[in-house]
């Protein structure tokens, strides 16, 4: 486990060295390898991954299909827990607590949402928000295999997350090699299930898919670490450059 911690450090410190590498005049360096990479996604994507997210719900009803998705939700709340509290936002990690408890026993381990039926608010953070949240810059864009849209800051936060508080992977530290396989497996199954519109209609609605998924991703991402308080021309100039202002709503106040 200290191992896996220091290699947390070690990327958060490449994350901050790449951050000050990167320049504002363009926000994906790596587009080149990024296009590749996104070729290669699309057409493993097309080939197998979309297929079988259709064919998955085509075969399985709605309230499975919905309880499936409640479980992993419910246990990604633990990573916004932990990453609530990074962020002293004591409040929202309290209530993501009691959304975990309340889901975790009387939700059935979380494949019904008994919290959401109860209009409890939702604090969804990670490990990547965190690190914007206290400024730093996200570094270059990256688009990576399977996975898709990132950047270097988000892919740290990842890792970090992955390790620290994602339930599935302490099944892999445990043995349960089997068990940890087919619950990523069905993650990402139900994750690219829960995206088939939208990639539908990116592929529709633009002549450059590659730049929408990017311009969306990077806005989306910027939004989020502001709790939906960023600004247009935060969004637009100032991707790599988060660390030369506090990114944290108090300071705006």
């Amino acid at each position: 486990m200290l191992k896996q911690i220091m290699k947390i450090f070690i990327l958060c410190f490449f994350a901050l060295m790449l951050t000050g590498c990167a320049t504002q005049s363009s926000k994906d360096p790596l587009e080149g390898i990024n296009r590749g990479i996104y070729k290669f996604n699309d057409v493993a994507d097309k080939a197998v991954i979309k297929p079988v997210a259709k064919g998955y719900k085509a075969v399985a009803p709605a309230p499975v299909r919905t309880g499936i998705n409640n479980f992993f939700n419910n246990l990604g709340t633990l990573t916004s827990i932990l990453n609530n509290l990074l962020q002293f936002k004591f409040a929202n990690a309290f209530s993501e607590a009691g959304r975990f408890v309340i889901n975790s026993t009387f939700g059935l381990a979380g494949f019904i949402d008994v919290a959401g039926m109860d209009k409890m608010p939702v604090h969804k953070e990670d490990f990547g928000q965190t690190l914007g949240y206290w400024g730093v810059g996200t570094g270059p864009y990256l688009v990576l295999p399977f996975l898709g849209p990132s950047n270097v800051r988000d892919l740290t936060g990842l890792t970090f997350d992955t390790v620290t508080s994602d339930p599935i992977t302490y099944t892999h530290n445990i043995g349960e090699i089997r068990l940890h396989n087919q619950l990523r497996t069905a993650q990402f199954i139900d994750r690219r299930t829960e995206l088939l519109d939208a990639s539908d209609l990116v592929d529709e609605a633009s002549l450059d898919p590659y730049a929408f998924m990017r311009d969306a991703y990077l806005q989306r991402r910027a939004s989020l670490v502001q709790d939906g308080l960023v600004q247009k021309d935060l969004i637009k100039d100032e991707f790599f450059d988060e660390g030369a202002e506090s990114t944290s709503p108090e300071a705006d106040k």
